[in-house]
């Protein structure tokens, strides 16, 4: 999608400044801003226009947004329906920043949400808007379970992600917790188990259940249970439906409530409104964020009327009646359902999935191709460790290698690899985000707008970069027939990712 050509932009030096344009703006971030800072440290744009899957940096270059702000723009950027509705708001007249006050726009927003919440949840459902970023709404989330249970323990999983706040890192899997039981999520390729497949996803059902039975077990009865449908910063791993449905039933049947975070999975970036609609559960809270807000800062809470036991200012947030954001995200909301785009993305998605797999046939570097709808994932490896997996792995567990058993070994990460793909990939101008337990995962979140074509290029653009990452480094694996680009028939040489477990 071409961007409207505009008069150039001035990129004023500043005071203090370093230089003009956009390198000038570079180096006095890198000046200023914090060490803590992350995207701008791999992805050194200055974008200055954007417009659905297109954004324009200030030195002219265009690139394809497959990040969309981390899956916050489910309409891709500035999309039409969006800027009508801020707009709207801005020449109404109405109060921008009101805390919880009633408005008919955060009217207008509640209905569009309830509209689209899974029937057994809408029927029943009260909403605590929090603000403005989904680690405060799972804080809030947190809190909520722990009033309405008089409980304190969690229960969460093995490389889950649930943001940056104290009580939501507690319950990601990069940091430990006396108050929260990491527990095994069903990750097929590299299963936690050695087996991988439905007897994977089963065992850690299992693993679940008697540990929350065992007396002895050191977790008692928590507060509640979070999980992530699809792990997104961990790596784009889907949770099987049927795994799922265990979860519901085990916390059901002992009262434990199931918190579902769907900040990056909802609005139909998996190809369902909501991603727990693939499994046909109904949890008993639900913690949204991204692309409720229409691309801008909005998150709030959605749960059972049965956990409301907060007390009147029990909790609160000073941004949480940001009208601008509940006039942007109503929009998206009806534009996403009314326009079927859930739909769309399922099967676009299946689409560019089928043609990565196909990729991956031919190409020892592509170690795992996973995903649901338009939340896609490509796990690099190293193809040389490949025989010695197998070969350990059948040593230690002949019965791994059973038929449906799951895969055979999974090949160590390749991050370095995956690195060199990102910045290949913004030479070509694509933008992609990378992920998993090893940052070796390249992740895919295009906007559920992008047409055909523009998938087509994505896909083009970022085989031509895995391509040109490993022949730069003189990785292995591409000899004549390939696939792959450019320049296959040029002989391999030897890999420097071996034994690179970062």
């Amino acid at each position: 999608m071409a961007v409207t050509e505009l008069p150039p932009i001035p990129l004023p030096d500043g005071p203090g400044g370093t230089g003009s344009g956009a390198q000038g703006i570079l180096r006095r971030q890198a000046l200023r801003e914090s060490a803590a800072r992350t995207y701008a440290r791999a992805l050194p744009i200055v974008p200055v226009r954007a417009r659905g899957l297109t954004i324009e940096g200030a030195d002219g270059h265009r690139y394809l947004d497959c990040l969309s702000g981390a899956g916050t723009l489910a309409l891709g950027h500035n999309h039409p329906v969006v800027l009508e509705a801020i707009r709207g708001v801005l020449d109404s007249g109405a109060p921008l920043q009101v805390l919880d006050l009633a408005t008919p726009v955060k009217d207008a927003f509640t209905e569009e949400l309830f509209s689209t919440l899974p029937p057994g949840l809408a029927r029943h459902a009260r909403v605590q808007f929090c603000g403005p970023a989904g680690t405060d709404a799972v804080e809030a989330a947190l809190k909520l379970v722990r009033t309405a249970t008089g409980r304190d323990g969690l229960l969460a999983f093995s490389g889950a992600y649930h943001g940056m706040t104290a009580g939501a890192l507690a319950a990601s899997g990069g940091a430990p917790s006396v108050s929260t039981t990491r527990l095994p999520f069903p990750y097929d390729y590299r299963c936690p188990f050695g087996v991988g497949g439905e007897y994977g996803a089963e065992l850690s059902a299992r693993w679940t259940e008697r540990l929350v039975d065992d007396p002895k077990g050191g977790v008692g009865t928590p507060a509640g249970m979070i999980l992530e449908p699809v792990q997104g910063e961990g790596g784009v791993i889907p949770a099987p439906d049927g795994w799922l449905r265990r979860m519901r039933d085990i916390t059901a049947a002992r009262s434990i409530p199931l918190i579902v975070d769907e900040v990056q999975t909802g609005v139909g970036r998996t190809g369902a409104f909501w991603a727990v609609q693939h499994s046909g559960v109904v949890p008993d809270v639900m913690v949204l964020s991204k692309a409720i807000g229409g691309s801008m800062p909005l998150a709030v809470v959605v749960y059972h009327e049965a956990l409301d036991a907060w007390r009147p200012g029990a909790h609160a947030g000073t941004f949480r009646g940001n009208q601008l954001a509940m006039a942007a995200g109503a929009a998206t909301l009806a534009y996403v359902r009314e326009n079927r785009l859930a739909e769309r993305a399922a099967a676009l998605g299946e689409r560019m999935l089928h043609r990565l797999r196909q990729l991956a046939e031919r190409y020892p570097h592509i170690g795992d191709v996973r995903g649901r709808g338009l939340m896609i994932g490509l796990e690099l490896v190293d193809p040389e460790a490949e025989q010695l997996a197998a070969e350990q792995l059948a040593a230690e567990r002949p019965e791994a290698a059973r038929p449906g058993s799951g895969r055979p070994g999974a090949r160590p990460a390749a991050p370095m690899l995956a690195a060199a793909v990102q910045q290949e990939c913004l030479q070509r101008g694509l933008i992609v985000e990378l992920g998993g337990r090893h940052s070796a995962v390249i992740r895919l979140l295009p906007p559920l707008t992008i047409t055909d074509e523009q998938a087509e290029a994505v896909l083009d653009r970022l085989a031509d970069a895995l391509d040109a990452a490993i022949r730069t480094a003189g990785a292995p694996g591409l000899g004549p027939g390939s696939g792959l680009g450019p320049g296959s028939e040029r002989p391999p040489v030897a890999s420097p990712f071996v034994g690179d477990h970062r």
